[in-house]
């Protein structure tokens, strides 16, 4: 197999560029470090697509060792035939591959190997091959009794025969192929109530599937929720879930591709076989498979979705150059409350007792106003846990009564306390209670959401779907490549940043990273890229990998603070130099380099400085933009000064809200109430809306319409149609 040129042809792209990127994953390139600074190799590839050619490849290396291994396997029983090794090398399935091995696979005790070692292996043939047979059944039977080896009867020899038979159909790839697409095809999945003893559920679990203890859809139309749903159903035992088909269709299709023939005095027999081929042999694996195959498209749809979600949300652009004040909300341990400043620095903190039982409210006040004023604090921000709602309506009333200059916002707090029971927030706050760290990271992420949640696993950031219910290990590794593509496309400070944040840059580790921090420490800061090579165990391919995603803020050198990677320095001076300009003048500078390139021709100019035109335009675009954050480009935070109720609301109000999660069927807005509200995918666009992920993503700000208020229940039933 060439792997190459399998990749290319599934992907539609080049062999040179499948060829480029899987020699540059052999030097330890990393996916964004390619993406970058690479694409003169890969001809601009993107991370999707760079993350797709590891993952097939990754897919293709095993389906090689294991043809390896069956190969050897079928050679050394002596039966692998010239067609079969054909069959074999040109398989690109897993799944098809291990069809191919199964009549070759050392078996078990099973009723046909019973039959085989009785001697009747020959019976099962002359049944095969003599569709035409005219003569006494019955005597040929009897040729085949031989009570030494344990065949008493005719009946008995037919009998084996028949499991002989049997499982030759259930080993015959091209049958286990034809059920398979029958039952992917035009089966139903169907769902309903366990006959289960109490005694036998899980502890804590409670049935809360009632929608499908009567359920059935077409295969083709189950949603992935759906699926994980009655999975996670089956698992604590409140459902039974099948597959519904009609059985006659599918073996009339094994009876054909297996017989090909339907002229034979054996029908009646093959007929009886088939079914018990079927029902004994070929269902229970193949039904597995096909159970297997949904349930994995399904994860793959939940995961795609938490990292969607996930992308969103920790690319938010930062609320910088403020004083924040952060609160966690609680009710008998009272709300936890710090100050932070610009640069996310712990000033103060304490905790207040506004809520029941304690109802300490104007003592509450006093405190948080003091606080507000002492630091000359811009913007509160409130966990949305529990008495989140009841704590907004203290400082919208605060805020009000005292005329404050400062506004607020709802902050997610999944993973808060994670974080502030985590051995990074004990080495940051030591002085600290673990209930005192949690609000210090509320804060900070108004302040920098991606620097301060890349601290907490992102599993436990609460912005998927059945997280519980996908592949751990799968949905681990596809989240920590969300979050290194975040941080590599945002950039970092090296000398603000923290270890954690550092140890997702292209080619660092979390003990390089530690390493970084100390170094930088010991020299109070970096004031060049090249002082990089000074820590411990940053080599020359590891500074390639990491150096021009680590800015430097008020650097010796502008470039340094710019994406532009120091290999591409000595060009990006010339450039300077061809164009007149001042390299410590970018403003000025960039004027006179458009200028220059519009009198010239760009392939003409990146030939001039000796690097291709992706590379060129790269530098152009940092000189327009040195330093800049892509976040700042997206929309801000909705900030509040004042509270809304659900009392306040009635159908057919518009309103502005921040889209905090999306899920399959649709999105929950946070609209300023106690739970968010709900826009169904139907109510997402006047037409057919088949992934409400691209209409909206996590932190976009909306404009909705209240559809419905359900106000013993909290709920509220949004709308985005016009």
């Amino acid at each position: 197999m060439n792997i190459i040129s399998t990749i290319s042809q599934e992907l539609q792209i080049k062999d040179f560029q499948v060829n480029a990127v899987i020699s540059l994953f052999d030097e330890g390139a990393t996916i964004p470090f390619i993406a970058r600074y690479r694409k003169e190799h890969t001809g601009g590839l993107d991370e999707e697509v760079l993350r797709e050619i590891e993952e097939r490849k990754n897919y293709l290396d095993v389906l090689i060792a294991r043809k390896a291994t069956i190969l050897k396997s079928i050679e050394e029983q002596g039966k692998l035939t010239p067609e079969l090794k054909q069959k074999i090398e040109a398989t690109l399935m897993l799944n098809e591959l291990e069809d191919l091995y199964l009549p070759y696979k050392p078996k078990r005790k099973t009723r046909g190997t019973v039959a085989k070692a009785k001697g009747l292996e020959p019976l099962a043939l002359f049944l095969l091959e003599n569709p035409n047979f005219d003569g006494n059944f019955d005597e040929k039977l009897a040729e085949f009794i031989n009570e030494e080896l344990g065949v008493a009867s005719i009946e008995e020899a037919l009998q084996g025969a028949k499991d002989i038979i049997a499982e030759m159909i259930s080993e015959t790839a091209e049958v286990r192929q034809v059920v398979r697409e029958e039952l992917m095809e035009k089966s139903l999945v169907v769902s309903s109530k366990a006959k289960t003893k109490p005694e036998d559920i899980p502890a804590g679990k409670k049935d809360v599937y009632d929608v499908y203890h009567e359920f059935q859809i077409d295969i083709k139309h189950i949603k992935p929720y759906q699926i994980l749903a009655l999975n996670r159903g089956e698992k604590e035992r409140f459902l039974k879930v099948t597959l519904g088909f009609e059985k006659e269709d599918i073996t009339y299709l094994i009876h054909k591709e297996y017989f090909k023939s339907n002229e034979s005095v054996f029908n009646d027999i093959f007929e009886e076989l088939v079914a018990d081929s079927f029902d004994r042999l070929i269902y229970p694996s193949i039904e597995r498979e096909v159970r297997s195959a949904l349930a994995e498209l399904a994860e793959e749809h939940a995961i795609e979705v938490f990292a969607s979600n996930l992308r969103q949300l920790l690319l938010q652009p930062p609320v910088s150059g403020k004083m924040i004040l952060g609160i966690d909300p609680g009710f008998v341990s009272g709300s936890k409350v710090a100050v932070i400043d610009p640069t996310g620095k712990y000033v103060a903190g304490t905790t207040v007792y506004p809520h029941p039982p304690q109802k300490r409210i104007e003592e509450a006040k006093k405190i948080i106003s003091d606080f507000v004023t002492k630091h000359k604090v811009d913007l509160i921000a409130i966990g949305n846990g529990t008495a989140s709602r009841e704590t907004e309506q203290m400082v919208a009333e605060l805020i009000k009564e005292n005329n404050l200059d400062c506004h607020y916002l709802i902050v997610s707090e999944a993973g808060a306390s994670v974080y502030s029971a985590s051995k990074i927030a004990k080495e940051e706050f030591p002085d600290l209670e673990a209930s005192q760290r949690g609000n210090i990271s509320i804060a900070r992420r108004v302040l920098d959401p991606l620097a301060e949640l890349v601290k907490i696993d992102a599993k436990s950031i609460g912005v998927g779907l059945y997280q519980h219910d996908v592949n751990q290990r799968v949905l681990q590794k596809n989240l920590d490549a969300v979050v290194e593509s975040c941080v590599n496309y945002v950039g970092v400070d090296v000398n603000t940043a923290s270890a954690s944040l550092l140890t997702y840059v292209s080619g660092l580790n979390k003990s390089l990273a530690n390493r970084i921090v100390k170094v930088r420490d010991e020299k109070g800061k970096f004031v060049s890229r090249h002082d990089f090579l000074d820590v411990p165990g940053m080599g020359e391919k590891l500074f390639e990998q990491a150096a021009g995603f680590l800015k430097i803020a008020q650097a010796e050198n502008p470039l340094d603070n710019t994406f532009i990677h120091p290999e591409s320095y000595s060009a990006t001076e010339k450039l300077f130099k061809l164009c007149g300009a001042d390299i410590n003048d970018f403003r000025n500078s960039y004027a006179r380099i458009k200028l220059y390139i519009s009198q010239n021709n760009l392939g003409k100019v990146a030939e001039q400085i000796g690097v291709g035109i992706p590379t060129l335009e790269d530098i152009i675009e940092n000189i327009q933009k040195p330093g800049r954050d892509p976040r700042d480009e997206m929309q801000k935070p909705i900030l509040r000064s004042d509270i809304l109720s659900i009392d306040d609301l009635s159908e057919g109000m518009k309103l502005k809200g921040t889209v905090r999660n999306v899920v399959d069927f649709g999105a929950f807005v946070d609209i300023g109430l106690k739970s968010d509200g709900l826009v169904h995918v139907s109510q997402m666009a006047n037409r057919f809306v088949k992934n409400p992920l691209d209409i909206v993503k996590v932190g976009d700000i909306i404009d909705v319409t209240i559809m419905t208020i359900d106000k013993a229940k909290g709920r509220i039933g949004l709308s985005m149609k016009e």
